[in-house]
């Protein structure tokens, strides 16, 4: 597969203007430079078609970030951009209450198997502080257990490394339990009897969930007299329509979704049992634009087409096949004790490891560069969307060959630097 002579020189006149008046250069880390190989990869993006971007400079690529996860559909998706464009003739926020709140709010109780009452919010950050301030306000304790990403909130990233800004007190009601291991819960709720308000965790990342594991998580909260939340932004309508939830049968006591509603659009969700809920008008969670209508048709538009579609059996297909395919290919070039694509097929990550079997940025970066240079938008996560087609993922493995004939030589050569082009990509949390 020949690569493509690609030239980013408004990429970086962009990204020079950028970094005089925006802080880090941009509005989500995710999607900022440090997360490309810098000279290699394309840094502001123009448009989106399908499966397909383009940036300012005119080169296309296919895409597996998709917006880190909320194009579920594809870019420009006609019902969506239908039924947006319908709405907007009527207008975008208004004084008072719209009945699409109503009409969302229905539509998500009939899908998500925890829901029987609805909140909206603009990001999962929203929607995963209410579902704590609630938790707390319910149980008359302060402690909360976690397990995941759950946002920008102080009462979550004071755990993490970017805890800068975030009081101690702050950090310190705000515990971590480790996935896969119910006993690192359970010493948890033995350390703080009955303190702690809630477990908020993501059911799945990438790493499978023993078999019983959710199952005890549930039962030892609930034994504690604590609310079992599942944040399932990323996981909402992606394994399953109704979520985590409802492909592992372990049905939470309030959930979160996000991502994957609107096909782009910026609309979350806090769902869960009246018996809950009901306390949240108690409570402030209030937000300007927590009705903004564009997003709700978006996201009814969204939700419709994905169930009349079945568009997860769609991303489960086409995971499937570039997950065996990646695999097949480490197998064949003797690197699978190297690197390997794990999870379920769904939404699976590649993963990279040095000689010691630690995590390297160095082999990633190198593998990024090679598939960019032959039009694929890769950092590390297949997220999959409906126009995905059969020629993409036969394009794609097509990269991913050519790409593992580099990384090989260079893990070879013990040249791994010598091999990269650009600056290598950093991570976003730093270890502790």
């Amino acid at each position: 597969m020949e690569t493509k002579n690609r030239r980013l020189t408004k990429s970086i006149k962009y990204l020079e203007r950028a970094k005089k008046i925006i802080p880090a250069g941009t509005q989500t880390f995710s999607k900022g430079p440090t997360q490309y190989v810098q000279g290699i990869a394309p840094i502001y993006l123009q448009k989106g078609k399908g499966s397909h971007i383009f940036d300012v400079d005119g080169n296309e690529y296919i895409d597996y970030p998709m917006a880190l996860g909320p194009i579920t559909l594809g870019y420009c998706y006609p019902a969506v951009d239908k039924a947006i464009i319908a709405q907007l003739q009527d207008g975008i926020t208004f004084s008072l209450m719209h009945p699409l709140e109503i009409d969302l709010a229905e539509l998500l109780i009939d899908t998500i198997p925890c829901a029987e009452m609805v909140r909206f919010g603009k990001n999962g950050s929203d929607v995963t502080s209410g579902a704590v301030r609630l938790a707390r306000a319910y149980t008359n304790r302060d402690k909360i257990a976690c397990c995941g990403y759950h946002g920008w909130h102080d009462w979550y990233v004071g755990t993490t490394s970017r805890n800068r800004g975030v009081p101690q007190v702050t950090r310190e009601l705000t515990l971590t339990f480790q996935y896969n291991n119910i006993e690192s819960l359970h010493r948890l709720f033995t350390d703080n009897k009955d303190q702690i308000a809630c477990v908020i965790m993501e059911p799945i990342s990438v790493t499978e969930p023993s078999e019983d594991f959710l199952a005890e998580v549930k039962e030892l909260t609930h034994r504690n007299g604590s609310i079992l939340i599942f944040d399932e932004i990323v996981t909402g309508f992606r394994l399953a329509l109704g979520g985590a939830q409802e492909y592992y049968g372990i049905i939470p006591d309030l959930s979160t979704a996000g991502k994957g509603m609107a096909n782009g659009m910026p609309i979350s969700a806090l769902a869960g049992k009246e018996e809950v809920m009901r306390h949240l008008g108690e409570l402030f969670f209030s937000f300007t634009f927590g009705g903004e209508v564009l997003s709700l048709a978006a996201a009814i538009a969204t939700i419709k087409e994905m169930d009349q579609k079945q568009v997860s059996r769609h991303f489960w297909h086409q995971g499937k096949k570039l997950k065996n395919g990646y695999n097949a290919l480490a197998q064949e070039f003797g690197l699978s004790d190297r690197t390997f694509c794990e999870g379920l097929d769904a939404h699976a990550a590649i993963r990279f490891r040095d000689s010691d079997g630690k995590d390297s940025l160095e082999m990633k970066s190198l593998f990024q560069q090679e598939t960019i240079k032959r039009g694929i938008l890769f950092n590390g996560i297949h997220n999959f969307c409906y126009s995905h087609s059969d020629d993409d993922i036969q394009v794609t493995l097509d990269a991913y060959r050519d790409a593992m004939v580099i990384l090989k030589k260079a893990i070879e050569e013990n040249a791994l630097e010598e091999y990269l082009e650009g600056t290598a990509v950093q991570p976003v949390f730093r270890p502790l």
